[in-house]
């Protein structure tokens, strides 16, 4: 994530949480909470998940060549040529499904209009942050509702350690609780939990080449299984899109 200039991006401020979790569960669509959240509490995790990122076998060239995914995946040419039945194409249909798009995340997420700081760690938050839109594609969580969001940063907070994660989906599942009185929603969220920490690390992934493998092929290397709790909730998800 974007962080100021001078201000140190590893401080947890709870209180800062609390008051835009408030705000994000009043409405769901507030998606600029969601980037106040992972400001007030995701810091700690960053050096962590750098440190690890390091150690894979891609990962010193990727941060030596720092490409900004935001800017590529904004790219209709880029997005464009991905061969049918690819990552690439299941993400180029969830942003003509959803009107999503990568530059739109980048700007919402830019709470202060920072400029872009050269350095390492906020490069690797914002990569962060440009990738989620994909580990929606290859997850089958839906971005336009609560639960396929709730279950995704689940799933975030078992691959990443960020505590941002966390507090939104148990906020979000304690929620849907006192409004159902049903477990199915927080049986969905701990599945996506789950499914986080039985899958590969995905920070450590190169998105340039995952883009074009087949999306099937790609969440069986990478051990993504599909969400059956999740689909029992939602019966017209389609998991191959």
């Amino acid at each position: 994530m974007a962080t100021s200039i001078g201000s140190s991006p590893y401080k947890q401020d709870v209180l800062t949480a609390f008051k835009a979790i408030r705000k994000l569960l009043a409405d769901s669509n507030d998606t600029e909470q969601v980037f106040r959240i992972m400001r007030a509490l995701n810091g700690p995790s960053m050096p962590r998940n750098f440190s690890r990122l390091l150690s894979t076998p891609d990962g010193r060239r990727m941060v030596y060549q720092r490409i900004e995914l935001a800017e590529r995946l904004a790219d209709p040419d880029y997005v464009s040529r991905f061969a049918p039945g690819t990552v690439g194409a299941a993400y180029r249909e969830f942003l003509e499904k959803t009107g999503y798009s990568a530059d739109g995340l980048a700007r919402i997420s830019n709470l202060d209009q920072e400029p872009i700081v050269e350095d390492a760690y906020m490069w690797f938050g914002r990569r962060t942050r440009d990738i989620h839109d994909i580990w929606h594609v290859l997850t089958g969580y839906r971005a336009d509702e609560s639960l396929g969001e709730a279950a995704l940063v689940a799933f975030s907070y078992a691959q990443t350690g960020g505590k941002g994660w966390a507090f939104i989906a148990v906020a979000a599942s304690i929620k849907s609780l006192r409004v159902s009185r049903s477990l199915g929603f927080a049986s969905a969220v701990l599945e996506g939990y789950r499914s986080g920490r039985r899958a590969a690390w995905l920070l450590g992934e190169d998105y340039e080449k995952l883009l074009h493998e087949p999306i099937e092929a790609a969440r069986l290397r990478l051990g993504i299984a599909q969400a059956v709790r999740y689909l029992a909730c939602n019966p017209v998800q389609d998991w191959t899109s």
